[in-house]
């Protein structure tokens, strides 16, 4: 080959390059575009960069379930693999386990351990309780990994703190209590969830995420059609309404109509629930048997402590972290500073004059707003003739200059059917907000998380984390308030949809993600735990007045009652 063939056949491997080269880049634009379209309508085919496909259990081989996750930036990525290192819980057996061979709290127990020296109890020490579990035949379990909550309380004096359980990874588990009243305390252990109903839960969000479906209302003229609607939603060979959310990246996607476009939506609503569980795996799952029952105790189950030696601190600092506060005479009191008792309607109006409380999540903030309208006489809610779980919501009370809004967040919310056009992220409602001395935002989202992949959760939060940094930035008098996950009754199905397992997952992702920053919470976790009232999604009213009280002692400061 003569020199000067050679240098055209250079000449055009470089053109040839050169083309491919703006070709590839054009593609790669183009479909960045399609991507991020509001309302495209995607083959199933076309999936978000960082989906994955898991197997479905008794269904047809071919069903697979497809979460879609938004695509997160380097150091998103790697927060959300820091962050779910907070909560990770230890190995469990794996599935099926004969139920004999199962955790029973009928042959587990606890022992209180002595006083090391076997001095006196005092107040400002801490109590240690040792909990063996055992299986239905009275063997000693060889492994860690149930749900155990604990509690001190004293009946008489209304008085109670949530106690901190360590897992020993080998059946025995200790139970830490700070001794923070004088006189009685009793020691309550509950077994929530055996370990093995824990490797029921574990595989239920990693291999059916879609068991909750959703569902939204399509109308045009006279036609309408129903349509599936979820993060995680099964392959299909119908075409998909992508409506994630163009600020925050949240994604949410429905089946297309078959006659109707994707603009012709109408609602969002909850769909069905299937269980989807293996065969006797309903048997980890029995209240009175294995599911919230009490752990008796090997020997004596109360201890008294004497009056705080002088010089010690009121609280031990062994236990790390601590719990948030405790009741005495059935009123909440915070270890890190003094909760303000709000004896009437006239002492809450006063400290909520001139403020707008702007309230945002699920139910159990919803009952919030619902308490202040039912306390308080001169704030009237403006009927907005909105369905009453989702909102939004406002009242007023005009001479004071008090405003109170609820809006519950975006999906997954599990709901009545609600206009699509109510659909607001919490992330952008804080990006709505000027902010300010007066202004308050409450937050409170878990509870419908439950079923979903962890990812799932950890993203939202990271949506609107970045938007309290941005409304505390152009207004650093804002007050953030987080109210956290709360323990509840379980039944079969409530265990599915939400375990106290997944809330306390998911209480730890909270609190990890907002630790750093100027945000307050409201502690529903240890308030309702330590409480004498039966655990409840939505917690009886007189822990909803502590918890109110904690929230206004936030915005009024901390005043002698």
């Amino acid at each position: 080959m003569t020199p000067k063939n050679c240098k055209k056949i250079k000449i055009i491997a470089g053109i040839f390059i050169f083309l491919a080269t703006c070709a590839l880049l054009f593609i790669m634009k183009l479909t960045s575009y399609e991507v991020d379209m509001k309302l495209l309508v995607v083959k199933p085919t076309v999936v978000h960069q960082r989906a994955f496909t898991v197997p479905g259990h008794h269904q047809p081989k071919q069903h697979t379930t497809i979460c879609r996750y938004r695509h997160l930036s380097p150091e998103d990525a790697q927060e959300e693999h820091l962050l779910l290192d907070t909560s990770v819980w230890p190995e469990t057996p794996h599935s099926p386990t004969p139920v004999d061979q199962t955790s029973d709290p009928a042959h587990s127990t606890f022992t209180i351990l002595p006083e090391l020296g076997g001095g006196q109890r005092h107040v400002g020490d801490h109590l240690e309780a040792l909990i063996q579990v055992c299986d239905f035949e009275g063997h000693p379990k060889n492994c860690g990994g149930d749900v155990l909550v604990a509690r001190l309380h004293n009946p008489d004096l209304h008085a109670g703190v949530a106690g901190r359980v360590v897992d020993h990874l080998n059946g025995s588990y200790s139970a830490v209590f700070p001794l923070l009243w004088e006189g009685m305390a009793q020691v309550e252990v509950t077994l929530v969830h055996p370990s093995e109903a824990v490797t029921v839960l574990r595989r239920l969000n990693r291999e059916q995420p879609d068991r909750i479906s959703f569902k939204s209302l399509y109308r045009s003229g006279s036609v309408s059609e129903t349509s599936t609607c979820n993060i995680c939603l099964p392959p299909t060979e119908k075409e998909l309404c992508n409506y994630t959310d163009l600020h925050t990246g949240d994604p949410w996607f429905c089946v297309k109509p078959s006659r109707l476009s994707c603009d012709d939506r109408v609602n969002h609503a909850m769909g069905e629930f299937k269980r989807n569980i293996k065969a006797q795996e309903d048997k980890l799952f029995r209240s009175g048997v294995n599911m919230k029952v009490s752990i008796r105790a090997s020997g004596p189950n109360i201890v008294t402590a004497l009056p705080k030696e002088n010089g010690k601190p009121e609280v031990s600092n062994i236990m790390n972290p601590g719990p948030s506060g405790y009741y005495y005479q059935g009123v909440w009191r915070a270890l890190d500073g003094r909760v303000q008792q709000f004896k009437n309607a006239s002492d809450v109006t006063q400290c909520l004059r001139g403020k707008v409380l702007h309230m945002f999540g699920d139910s159990t903030v919803r009952q919030w707003f619902e308490h202040l309208n039912a306390a308080l006489p001169d704030l009237k809610e403006f009927d907005l003739h909105n369905e009453r779980q989702c909102g939004p919501f406002m009242s007023v009370d005009i001479t004071n200059n008090i405003m109170v809004n609820f809006r519950c967040h975006a999906p997954p919310i599990r709901a009545y059917p609600f206009p699509a056009c109510e659909v607001r992220h919490i992330a952008n409602q804080l990006d709505s907000l000027p902010g300010g001395a007066n202004t308050i935002v409450v937050i409170g989202i878990w509870a419908h998380f439950g079923s979903f992949p962890m990812e799932i959760y950890i993203q939202r939060l990271l949506s609107i984390r970045k938007a309290v940094v941005r409304l505390l930035k152009r207004a650093p008098a804002t007050l953030v308030v987080f109210r956290t996950a709360n323990p509840k009754a379980l039944t079969l199905d409530e265990s599915l949809r939400n375990s106290d397992w997944y809330s306390m997952q998911r209480d730890k992702l909270l609190r990890a993600v907002f630790k750093e920053m100027n945000v307050k919470l409201v502690d529903a976790w240890d308030m309702t735990l330590a409480h004498y009232l039966p655990h409840n999604l939505h917690p009886g009213p007189p822990i909803i007045k502590n918890m109110i009280d904690v929230l206004l002692s936030y915005i009024c400061g901390q005043r002698s009652s």
